[in-house]
């Protein structure tokens, strides 16, 4: 049955195709790369602005949980929200739903407004688009006019996609962007895909760019956490089908696209995506590109897992149970499908660029490749983004960190992957990371069931509050791959993401939460802390 979803998308579809299309005019004064020797300018206004908000809203909430808080120095939060499709968007939205004084009355309610920075990949970067794509609503409008008819009627499942309208238009843009000079790949389907499921608007978020989230209201008042999306670069031209544990972490954010990794460790203003750059700066000053950065196609990238497929190319052939070979058909009709289809492409803004604080590597080559690969970020078992607040310049303090991986058969997390984060952290160089034991310990003790603060007794590192998915009023270990849900599951899963972002609806619990936020800050804790930290800290041997 073609429902109300399904029946918008018969609309003509011209503007549509033209919409998605890179366009090319002249560049802007200025360097448009640098070197990651700190944040941009343009960020560092933003994190000092929202960090003003977030306090006052940070400072409202420790008041209202527990009058024993100080609050005379305040840390800087961020959260993160880990890859696993459908699950952790809808649980990951949950546990915001949980945070979110403007759409919940819990313990925890109030905490997302006290939140400088954001950062989400694969299923939770689906999760972050979607918020900050739409102006950031609130979960519970998100739920119920958009996700759950999206998700119940999901083009991701392409017996819903062949019987669509979207189909032909997806066809065109596809088409549109080639003609405009630009490779695609089976990710921009896909990407145009998510669009329906995660923007409002009969067109999917055809016009929706991550640069233009910074012209929307909730973001220029800085009412809102600076949101990142995170990838991993596959070094295909050394053969490598996908990466390994130490492959390249690059950001996405409204103002900057770039790595900090120090085989690259250089930026480029995100409008900018896709102009044709050599040693920093364009080939052409009068061809600088813009619209390269659709939302859904970096939503696309970041939960890129068609790489595994290798040397297998998808077949080209509308199948209603393949989503990979139904995307090459799409991509067909604009060229031969071959390996290099499995991959997000961008072309590399960083060509011959040398930055100042670039490590040069010989294995890891980024700057003689005219062309970025792309994949989804939790390939090399780091589904979490955290690397972007180990960052010194960001002046993180406190990361929530919301694990919905599929670590074990049943799809539930086992700390496999916040561990690989804590080992991989000091071949980046990173320092900041708290220690995470190994996963027979994090098994043993039962930290893959509650909430653990982690870096409790180590001043020099951040604190982690680890939340991982759990079953509190529903079977939330749903697969990865599962592409459709009923409405009534749609809610159940963020139902129970909010409990646990209250831990059950544990009363003690907005009372530790607290304690771990403003364990390093030196400001007075009420006594109740040092029941709080003996019951969730991880103190075990290092």
């Amino acid at each position: 049955m073609i429902t109300t979803l399904l029946a918008s998308l018969f609309a003509t579809t011209a503007v549509a195709a033209n919409a998605y299309a890179p366009v090319t005019g002249t560049c802007p004064s200025g360097s448009l790369v640098r070197p990651a020797n700190g944040l941009s300018d343009s960020e560092e206004a933003y994190r000092v602005a929202r960090k003003a908000v977030a306090d006052v809203a940070l400072k409202a909430w420790l008041k209202k949980t527990n009058s024993g808080f100080g609050t005379s120095n305040l840390p800087t939060i961020a959260l993160t929200t880990s890859g696993g499709g459908y699950r952790s968007m809808l649980s990951g939205a949950g546990v915001i739903q949980g945070l979110d004084g403007r759409d919940s009355s819990v313990s925890t309610s109030g905490l997302y407004q006290a939140l400088t920075y954001q950062a989400g990949l694969s299923g939770g970067g689906w999760m972050l688009s979607s918020l900050a794509g739409n102006n950031y609503p609130t979960i519970s409008y998100l739920r119920d006019e958009l996700w759950k008819e999206a998700i119940r009627d999901s083009l991701l499942d392409p017996s819903f996609l062949l019987a669509a309208v979207a189909y032909a238009g997806i066809t065109s843009d596809i088409l549109a962007k080639e003609a405009a000079g630009f490779d695609t790949t089976i990710i921009d389907p896909y990407g145009r895909l998510l669009g329906y499921q995660l923007f409002e608007g009969s067109w999917g978020g055809v016009t929706n760019t991550l640069s233009g989230v910074t012209a929307y209201s909730n973001f220029t008042s800085h009412t809102v956490p600076y949101p990142i999306i995170t990838a991993l670069g596959a070094k295909v031209w050394l053969g490598e089908c996908t990466p390994g544990p130490n492959g390249t972490t690059y950001e996405f954010s409204p103002y900057e696209f770039g790595s900090w990794d120090a085989d690259l460790s250089a930026f480029v203003q995100t409008k900018y995506l896709g102009t044709n750059m050599k040693s920093g700066v364009p080939v052409s000053s009068s061809k600088c590109v813009t619209n390269y950065d659709n939302l859904g196609f970096i939503a696309g990238t970041s939960s890129d897992i068609f790489s595994t497929l290798c040397i297998n190319a998808p077949d080209p052939v509308n199948d209603t149970g393949s989503l990979a070979d139904t995307l090459a058909a799409i991509v067909d009709n604009a060229h031969e499908i071959t390996t290099s289809d499995e991959y997000a492409l961008y072309p590399n803004p960083f060509y011959q660029y040398r930055s100042s604080t670039q490590i040069p590597n010989s294995a890891n080559n980024i700057t003689a490749q005219k062309t970025l690969s792309l994949v989804d970020g939790g390939q090399a078992l780091q589904n979490n983004p955290i690397f972007p607040f180990l960052q010194p310049a960001r002046n993180v303090s406190v990361i929530l960190v919301n694990d919905n991986s599929a670590d074990t058969s049943d799809n539930w997390p086992n700390g496999t992957e916040i561990l690989t984060t804590y080992v991989q952290s000091f071949n980046h160089g990173l320092s900041l990371m708290p220690f995470i034991p190994p996963v027979a310990k994090f098994l043993s003790l039962g930290l893959n069931k509650r909430a653990t603060f982690f870096g409790c007794d180590d001043s020099s590192k951040i604190t982690i509050v680890y939340l991982p998915n759990n079953n509190y009023t529903f079977a939330s270990d749903t697969a990865t791959s599962k592409l459709v849900y009923s409405e009534d599951d749609t809610e159940a899963m963020i139902a129970n993401g909010v409990e646990i972002a209250t831990q059950g609806g544990d009363s003690s619990w907005g009372t530790c939460l607290g304690c771990a936020v403003m364990m390093k800050t030196g400001s007075s804790l009420p006594a109740a802390c040092t029941a709080c930290f003996a019951k969730y800290c991880y103190y075990g041997d290092y």
